[in-house]
Order: structure tokens, then C-alpha cells, then sequence
């Protein structure tokens, strides 16, 4: 049966039996004494040494290699490759997340990025390769001529991009700092490394190999632990076909659980602290100056008593961390008050469509269901880290084929996140809710110690109640094993399927990123003479620089990987799906028209974004500019107006303006067939 293999498919075989038979050996010595953290650093160092190896065989000082592979990647191993770059530390560790927080509204991840590979298959992959040059700044600066449009494309590829990418190393610093306890800021920048070593030396021919490799490693990696979980619960490990029972039980347990006293109390209380904060707010700053008093007093009173020095300290600390102006109190006040009203409101049930006990109240959640499943398929068909894997396949037909193979290997994960989700939900509801906050399990702190899990005993009962529960998105999957008591080292091969995830998307990213510049602006624009070698260290160098930026931004912890995903999503499909669609398939679009409809829908969408999402940007000493969304629509949907605008605008414009002589030549190149296809 060997035989039949290519070499390539018994060497990725291999591969995948070696990665197997580790995950074997760590298992038998963890049940001979070996700790957590030395299994984390085990699959740690395993995995990246790897990716290392595969990198280095792979480096080349090749133009077409370093771009686009070479163009020799089979259609199977480039929709694999595809696979893992499309699958994000947002797939793999946000999108089971967010179906556990959110429920039926959560599926508009699945229905949107599984839609946007139909655009690309339909719309867009076989025209890019019949192209046939390196990035798509240069797809569109070929199609309407000129570089003003190239400038503008890099200069939203980047963007988009660069938002991506700093999505993915957040995800690396999350697991990195949980399983092999590093600080958080550092563990960003040992992710850093690892997404070097795979892009570095070899670039795109880099990428690629190693991005099958981990997509080996991610895939084993999520459906591992639901197997487990579905085989304990129901006794079929095959969570797909079962989970649908399982969810009911969820039902009859969030039934049984939103109802009890003690539920009701705690949602009683949250909602009393809001309103003490919104008092609070609107009396300032009499109001905080009020509680310095009270606490300088309170200090005082203990000072002339016999009380403990520790109580002491304990206010003095509570006084120096109070807001310094009444400006830092009422933004502090204000996500305060917001997060004590999220967990005041009734729990929705994880199967309940649109929540809201009135159609005015199901209007917002049926809005932002449709339009991001809109901007997630268009954002799909935009990504030019995800369209250019195009550009590497030998032939036409091949990235039609390869299209297919990814949508594959993406279903695998898809198909299986929902069912991740309600099993999750259920060994929460079961065994972690209403028990004494003394006996919760380690995990619970190791997770609060990074931020990512909440707990707080309002009522003082000393019982965890689920209101008093906080479980950020993030954490769900890369928790779950530990919450249904699982041996670690299944938790310790999910983070490394979590890290082969975000490593795989940040190095198709960063190439992107690179390949922008040291090929769209200084090779075509700067130095159009400048030679092979020198291009490939501006690139390489580029690459360095923009790596070190993301890593720095990431540091910051600016949003949940999902959310920031979510934007890079707008802003990639606002500014180049009407003009990549528009450009293929009507003559009639004009330079004038694409720039106009480029630069619009991206300005308005991150205009959106900012305004919606933030309401200062303090170090550009901004501050006051908050508004309400158009329409109820989040930003993580701004893309729905940045496409529309686009659109009408290349429209509008072009009609207006004078036909470009060159579109016509173009277009008849792009859209030969036949026997041309083979090549």
C-alpha cells in the first residue's frame, strides 16, 4: 500500500506516526510521575524543533520559491496548507468558545467562513492562478494599472493583515504562558520565535511544508479531546453524530440551574452593583472624592484601633488604586458597571435562536446574525494571505482542485466545534456549578491567574453559582480537557494543536505582510532594478520588523482573538472584494472607480470600528469619541457598510469616468480556458 504513496505522502505518513507514537510515550510517562509543566515544555519543544527542521530543509534563495513556492505544491498538500492557514488561533481556539458563550448566534462563524471559500472557488482562485504573478496588490495593480491602486492595496493588505496577525501571536502568549508558565509578555515572544523559524529561511516553500505538518498536528489535536469526552458521556466517540442528545441534556440542566434561589440572588446582586456604579458615575467627581474620604477615614479609624496591619495595607492599597481624575474613574466606573449588567441579565439557552421575549428585542441579535455571516464570506474571499496559497499550485484546474481539498480538511474542524461546545457546556453545567468554591479544581486557578477565568463569590454563600462565573472565550478549548479531568497530556496536545494553529496563520501573515513590501512598494516601485538577492533580504528583513511590532501590540492584550479576527475580516473584504470582483467580471470598472470604492470602504470601516468599539485612543491623546452603532449592527460586522459603499461607489465612479484602454486585454487573458488551464 506504501507504494501507491508519493514520496511526499509517505513522508508526511511517517510524520503523523512519529507525532502519534510521542504523544504515546509522554502518556505512559505521565503515569509514571512526569509533571505537567515538563509535558507542556515536551510538546513545546517537540513541535517547534519540527517546524525548525522543516524550515531550514526548506530554505531557499529562490524569487519564485521565497513568493510562491515555486508553484510545484500538488492541489492536496496546498489545500491542506490551506487548511492550516486559514485555521486561526480563532478557529481553533475562539470558535468553540464563542458557540459555548453565545450558542445558535455563535454558528455565524461556521456558515460565514465555510460560504467565503465557495467565493473563492467560484469567484476568484481560478482567475488569480491564470494571473500567475506573486501578490494580489499586483493582481490589482495589473487590472486597472497604475500604482496609486498598488499602494492602496498593500496598504489594506497590511492592515488587515497586521490585525490578523496580532490575533495569533495573543493566542501563542495565552498557551505559552498557561502550559509552560511563562509570563504572558514573554510567551509572546517566544511564539515569536517559533513563527520565525518556519518563515524565515524559506518563506512561502517554508510555509507551506510546514503548514502541513501542522495541520497534522492541529487537527489530531481538536478532535482528540471531544472524542474522549463523547465516548465518557454517551459512550460513541464520535461527538458529531451524538451531540445533539447531549444538548438536550444541557437544556434540562440550564432549565434547572437559571431558576434556583440562589441563581436569581446573585443576578439580584450584580444588578444592584450596576446601578451603584451608573450613581456613581453620574455624581461625578463629587463621587470620587467622596470614596477617598471614606476610605482615608476608614484608614485613620484603624490606625488609632488595635486593628491588623494587614487590614491596613489592604485599604491603603484599595486608595492608591482608585481612579487618579474623574475621566480614568468614569471609563473605569463605566466597564464596571457594563460587566455587572452582562451577568445581571437572564441566562439565554445555548439552542435558543435570536434571544428576546419581543420581536423589538430579536430585531438586534437577527441583524448581527446576518450581517456577519456577510462579512465573514466576504472577508473569506478577500484575505490575501488565504488567496495567494493560489498562486502556488502548477495549474489552474489544480487550485480549483486544491479549493475543494481545503474545504475538506476545514470541515473536519467545523463540523466538530459546535459539538465541542455543547460538550464543554455540559461538563460545566454538570460538574462545575454549585459546588464549593473551596474544592474548585486547580485549572480553575491556574486559568485566573492568567485572566482569562473570573470568579467572585457575591453573595458570600461560599457555592459557585454560574452568574458568579466568568469564562473568557479563549479559554474554553484549551480548558476543556482539564475540566473533565483528563490526563494533561491530552491538554498539553491541544495546546500544541492551538499553537500549530496560530503559528501556521501568523507565518502566511507575515509573508503577506513582507511580500507587500519588499515586492509591491521597493521592487516595483522604489527599485525595479534592484537584484534577487537584495529583494530577499529586504524582505526577510521586513519580516523581522513587522514580527517584533505584532508581537509588541499583541503584548497589550487589545481584544479577544475572535473580535480582533473579526475586524481584520471588514477590512479586508471592504477593500478588496468589490474591486478583485468587480475587476474579473465588469469591463466597464475603471482605475478611478476601484481606487475611490477601495479607499472609501476601508476608511468607513475602520472608522466603524473605532468609533463603535473605542471610545478614547489615548496614546493619540484622543478621547470622547464613542457612538451608538448604525443599524444595532457591532463592530465586528463594520464590514456590512464598507461593501456596500464599495461597491456602489467603483460603480458610480467608473460610469462617471472614461473606460481604461487595458481592461479589455486583461480581462481576455485572465478568462482564456481550455487547454491553457493545464499550465
Amino acid at each position: 500500500m506504501l507504494s501507491s504513496l508519493t514520496r511526499l505522502q509517505r513522508y508526511y505518513l511517517y510524520y503523523t506516526v512519529s507525532f502519534l507514537a510521542f504523544i504515546g510515550a509522554l502518556a505512559v510517562l505521565e503515569q509514571h510521575g512526569m509533571p505537567p509543566r515538563w509535558i507542556g515544555y515536551a510538546f513545546l519543544f517537540f513541535t517547534i524543533s519540527m517546524y525548525a527542521v522543516i524550515g531550514i530543509m526548506s530554505r531557499t534563495s529562490d524569487v519564485s520559491e521565497y513568493y510562491v513556492a515555486g508553484r510545484r505544491v500538488p492541489a492536496f498538500f496546498n489545500g491542506m496548507a490551506t487548511g492550516a492557514d486559514w485555521m486561526s488561533a480563532a478557529s481553533f481556539i475562539g470558535l468553540a468558545g464563542t458557540l459555548y458563550l453565545s450558542g445558535h448566534q455563535g454558528l455565524a462563524f461556521v456558515i460565514g467562513w465555510t460560504g467565503g471559500f465557495v467565493l473563492v472557488a467560484l469567484l476568484l482562485a481560478p482567475y488569480l492562478r491564470r494571473f500567475g504573478e506573486y501578490t494580489i496588490p499586483d493582481f490589482l495593480g495589473a487590472r486597472y494599472g497604475g500604482n496609486a491602486i498598488r499602494m492602496v492595496a498593500v496598504a489594506a493588505a497590511i492592515l488587515a493583515s497586521f490585525v490578523y496577525v496580532v490575533a495569533q501571536i495573543y493566542g501563542v502568549g495565552v498557551i505559552t504562558s498557561r502550559f509552560v508558565s511563562l509570563q504572558f509578555e514573554i510567551g509572546v515572544f517566544v511564539g515569536l520565535a517559533g513563527i520565525l523559524v518556519c518563515s524565515f529561511l524559506g518563506g512561502m516553500k517554508a510555509v507551506t511544508w510546514t503548514q502541513v505538518a501542522q495541520y497534522v498536528i492541529l487537527i489530531i489535536a481538536y478532535i482528540t479531546p471531544v472524542a474522549i469526552l463523547s465516548w465518557n458521556v454517551t459512550g460513541n466517540p464520535v461527538p458529531q453524530l451524538v451531540y445533539g442528545q447531549v444538548l438536550q441534556e444541557v437544556g434540562r440542566l440550564e432549565e434547572k440551574l437559571f431558576n434556583m434561589p440562589a441563581e436569581i440572588e446573585v443576578r439580584q446582586l450584580y444588578r444592584e452593583r450596576a446601578d451603584l456604579y451608573a450613581e456613581k458615575i453620574m455624581q461625578l467627581p463629587s463621587s470620587l472624592l467622596l470614596e477617598r474620604e471614606q476610605i482615608s477615614t476608614r484608614i485613620n479609624e484603624l490606625k488609632a484601633s488595635d486593628a491588623q496591619m494587614k487590614d491596613i495595607v489592604a485599604l491603603e492599597k484599595q486608595r492608591r488604586e482608585l481612579p487618579h481624575d474623574p475621566e480614568q474613574a468614569k471609563a473605569r466606573w463605566e466597564n464596571a458597571m457594563y460587566s455587572a449588567v452582562d451577568r445581571s441579565q437572564p441566562p439565554v439557552h445555548h439552542a435558543e435562536a435570536f434571544p428576546g421575549e419581543t420581536a423589538e428585542q430579536q430585531l438586534p441579535e437577527r441583524i448581527n446574525f446576518l450581517a456577519l455571516i456577510f462579512c465573514l464570506t466576504i472577508g473569506t474571499a478577500a484575505l490575501p494571505h488565504v488567496l495567494t496559497r493560489y498562486y502556488t499550485t502548477p495549474s489552474v484546474s489544480q487550485a480549483r482542485d486544491s479549493v475543494f481539498w481545503s474545504l475538506l480538511f476545514i470541515l473536519l474542524l467545523y463540523i466538530t466545534a459546535p459539538a465541542y461546545a455543547v460538550f464543554a457546556k455540559y461538563e460545566v453545567l454538570s460538574h462545575l456549578v454549585e459546588i464549593p468554591i473551596a474544592k474548585l479544581p486547580s485549572w480553575v486557578a491556574a486559568w485566573t491567574k492568567i485572566g482569562l477565568v473570573n470568579i467572585e463569590d457575591i453573595n458570600g454563600d461560599g457555592i459557585l453559582q454560574l452568574a458568579e462565573l466568568a469564562l473568557n472565550p479563549d479559554v474554553i478549548v484549551l480548558a476543556t480537557p482539564e475540566i473533565a479531568g483528563m490526563p494533561y497530556v491530552v491538554s498539553g496536545l491541544v495546546a500544541a494543536g492551538g499553537l500549530a494553529a496560530a503559528l501556521s496563520t501568523a507565518d502566511g501573515l507575515l509573508l503577506t505582510i513582507t511580500s507587500s513590501l519588499s515586492h509591491d512598494i521597493y521592487y516595483r516601485i522604489i527599485r525595479p532594478d534592484a537584484s534577487t538577492q537584495f529583494r530577499l533580504v529586504i524582505s526577510k528583513s521586513m519580516l523581522l520588523v513587522v514580527a517584533v511590532l505584532a508581537a509588541t501590540v499583541a503584548a497589550q492584550k487589545p481584544g479577544t482573538i475572535l473580535s480582533m479576527v473579526s475586524w481584520a475580516f471588514s477590512i479586508a473584504g471592504s477593500a478588496f472584494f468589490p474591486a478583485l470582483v468587480l475587476g474579473i467580471f465588469w469591463q466597464r470598472a475603471t482605475r478611478a472607480g476601484a481606487l475611490a470604492g477601495m479607499l472609501l470602504g476601508m476608511l468607513l470601516t475602520i472608522y466603524y470600528i473605532l468609533r463603535v468599539e473605542f471610545d478614547s485612543i489615548p496614546w493619540l491623546g484622543i478621547k470622547g469619541i464613542g457612538m451608538e452603532p448604525w443599524f444595532h449592527v457591532h463592530s465586528t460586522s463594520a464590514g456590512v457598510f464598507g461593501v456596500c459603499a464599495g461597491f456602489i461607489t467603483i460603480i458610480a465612479v467608473s460610469l462617471m469616468t472614461r473606460p481604461d484602454g487595458e481592461g479589455g486585454d486583461f480581462l481576455q487573458g485572465i478568462r482564456r480556458s481550455g487547454e491553457e488551464d493545464g499550465r
